[in-house]
């Protein structure tokens, strides 16, 4: 079951149509869903405030409802070492349509995962995990599975997937915590199961998995058109 103020996320998100970046993220981290340390601040003092407390190096992302792909619009710096940096970035992309501030977290690293989640008309929901990056529709090495999933789910999909090796320490490449990938995985389908009246899909790229665990590096979550225009459940979902 959503919690209120998960709830109180999915209305505020209705004038857009989707959650932005932030907005996914709290949600996530309210559902105890691993996300990295972040802040979304509105200008440019608070920028500098909030690096001071999240500490550098770290990531910026711009925050406007009228950007979806940020990387396309050069709205993303990974790295950024000091103020003079964040405030040039911040000068940069303070000018893009519906501006509406930066999203700062702590750099985090990682495989790079991609998992989605869409209503499917025949299917119902179902449930991706690939292998992500900005090469992902190149390659579309996926596996799909229809939810609830299981831990044995997660570690079938795993199978499948052509670039499988790069998981288990390939040519000495850190090997992932396959254990607590499937852990997130269950708890994501889950929580997807319960926004299934409220929202059209989800996707995560990339999903960051290292030996310690998985973090959430980015975050959409576009909104169902019953939802958008109702403020109420989809009552195709009801059951």
């Amino acid at each position: 079951m959503l919690k209120n103020e998960m709830m109180e996320m999915l209305r505020q998100a209705r004038k857009n149509g989707w959650l932005m970046e932030p907005q996914a993220k709290a949600l996530f981290a309210s559902a105890a869903l691993p996300v990295p340390r972040f802040a979304w601040a509105r200008n440019l003092p608070e920028s500098l405030q909030c690096a001071a407390v999240i500490g550098y190096p770290l990531v910026a992302k711009v925050v406007s409802p009228a950007v979806i792909h940020k990387s396309e619009a050069g709205g993303v710096a990974v790295g950024i070492a000091d103020n003079r940096q964040l405030q040039q970035f911040y000068e940069k992309v303070s000018g893009l349509n519906g501006f509406a501030g930066l999203l700062l977290e702590e750099m985090v690293s990682g495989t790079e995962l991609i998992v989605g989640a869409k209503i499917d008309n025949q299917f119902g929901l179902v449930i991706l995990l690939g292998i992500g990056g900005t090469s992902v529709e190149i390659y579309g090495d996926v596996a799909i599975r229809m939810a609830p999933l299981t831990p044995a789910d997660v570690h079938s999909m795993l199978h499948e997937l052509k670039g499988g090796r790069l998981l288990s320490g390939y040519r000495g490449k850190e090997a992932i915590n396959k254990e607590e990938l499937a852990r997130v995985l269950v708890a994501f389908a889950g929580l997807v199961q319960d926004l299934v009246p409220y929202i059209e899909s989800i996707d995560l790229n990339p999903l960051l998995c290292s030996g310690e665990g998985c973090v959430i590096a980015d975050a959409r979550i576009m909104l169902g058109d019953v939802f958008m225009k109702t403020g109420e459940a989809d009552p195709s979902f009801s059951g």
